[in-house]
C-alpha cells in the first residue's frame, strides 16, 4: 500500500512514516497543507492518504472533498486530535473513508490498516455509536421525503425491496459495528462473501461508502442506535 501523508506537524509527519516503513509500508511523500495534499494526489497517486483536519491554506475537509471528486479511487482517512461529531460527521460526508484520532497506540494503527485493505472502513465503535446516534437524530428531524444521505424514498429501487434476504442481514450487521470478519462468522459464510454482499448493497442502494449505508439501515429502522 502506497501512502501519503499530509499534517502541518513535520515531527509528527517524521514519527508517523517511520512508524508506518517499520510496518512495512511505503510512505510515498508529505503534505504540509491541503492544497500541497490535492498537488501530490494528482501527481502520486497514492493508495491512501492519511489527512490532518486543521491545516493552512486549505483545510483537511475540503482537500478530501477535492480529492474525491477528482480522484475518488483514493482512500482517504482523517488522522486528527479532533474528536468533534461535526468534523466526523462532515469528513464522512466529504467522502472519507474513515476517520482516527491521533491518541491511538501503534498496534491499533496497524489493525485499522489491515481491516482497511479487507474492505472495512477505519473507525472506533465509539465513533460508530456516535454516527448512529446523529444518523438516527437526522431521521426524525426530516420530512420523509428523503433520508440523510440523500436516498429518495419516492424510488421503488431505494427502499430496500431490492436487497435479498442475506444482504439485509450483512447490513444490520455491518451498520451495526460488526467487522466483515466478524459478520461472517456470525453467519457461517467467509469474510469475501462479506465483501461480495456489501458491493452489491453499495450498487442497489447507490451509497458512496459504508456510513451512507449504516443511514440508510438507521433510517429504515433496520438499526436501533446505540443508547
Amino acid at each position: 500500500m502506497r501512502i501519503l501523508l499530509a499534517d502541518d506537524h513535520g515531527l509528527f509527519v517524521e514519527g508517523l512514516q517511520n512508524l508506518l516503513q517499520a510496518g512495512g509500508y511505503e510512505v510515498i511523500g508529505a503534505a504540509y497543507d491541503g492544497l500541497e495534499a490535492l498537488q501530490l494526489a494528482r501527481s502520486l497517486h497514492p493508495d491512501l492518504i492519511f489527512m490532518d483536519i486543521r491545516m493552512p491554506k486549505c483545510n483537511g475537509l475540503e482537500a478530501t472533498r477535492l480529492i474525491k471528486t477528482e480522484l475518488p479511487e483514493i482512500q482517504i482517512v482523517m488522522l486528527t486530535t479532533s474528536a468533534e461529531d461535526a468534523d466526523l460527521f462532515e469528513a464522512l460526508k466529504s467522502g472519507a473513508n474513515g476517520y482516527l484520532l491521533k491518541n491511538l497506540k501503534a498496534e491499533q494503527l496497524f489493525d485499522y490498516l489491515a481491516g482497511l485493505e479487507r474492505g472495512e472502513a477505519p473507525l472506533s465503535r465509539e465513533l460508530s455509536a456516535r454516527l448512529l446516534h446523529e444518523f438516527s437524530q437526522q431521521a426524525v428531524e426530516l420530512d420523509g421525503l428523503k433520508d440523510p444521505v440523500g436516498f429518495n424514498k419516492s424510488s421503488g429501487s431505494d427502499t430496500g425491496e431490492e436487497l435479498t434476504s442475506r444482504q439485509l442481514e450483512i447490513l444490520e450487521m455491518v451498520a451495526g459495528g460488526l467487522s466483515y470478519k466478524e459478520a461472517g462468522a456470525a453467519l457461517h459464510i467467509s469474510e469475501n462473501t462479506v465483501k461480495y454482499h456489501m458491493g452489491e448493497i453499495l450498487q442497489r442502494l447507490h451509497a458512496k461508502n459504508r456510513a451512507q449505508v449504516v443511514a440508510y439501515a438507521l433510517q429504515t429502522g433496520l438499526v436501533k442506535p446505540n443508547e
